[in-house]
């Protein structure tokens, strides 16, 4: 996945401006959950007709985005643990 940009956006007359999966209703947060709840991406897909593979690709991008500047702005180390400062 290049850049999720290009299949999930935000605009504030859609859903309230929450990010959605393009040219759709589809809140990224609904795809996530669904992911971790187990489902499959056939499964997601089927439930919503209007995504794309490429939506819930995207999806996962993000939220692996988020979770990474998440980590650094709270000065996490490798692996989710907080930094070990040098001795």
């Amino acid at each position: 996945m290049n850049d999720w940009r290009q299949h999930l956006n935000s605009d504030p007359k859609i859903c309230g401006g929450q990010l959605c999966a393009k040219g759709t209703r589809v809140l990224v947060t609904n795809i996530l959950d669904s992911l971790a709840e187990g489902a499959t991406q056939t499964e997601i897909l089927r439930s919503y007709p209007s995504l794309k593979a490429e939506h819930i690709q995207a999806a996962l991008a993000y939220a692996a985005e988020f979770a990474h500047e998440d980590l650094a702005y709270n000065g996490q180390g490798n692996c989710g643990h907080p930094a070990i400062p040098a001795i």
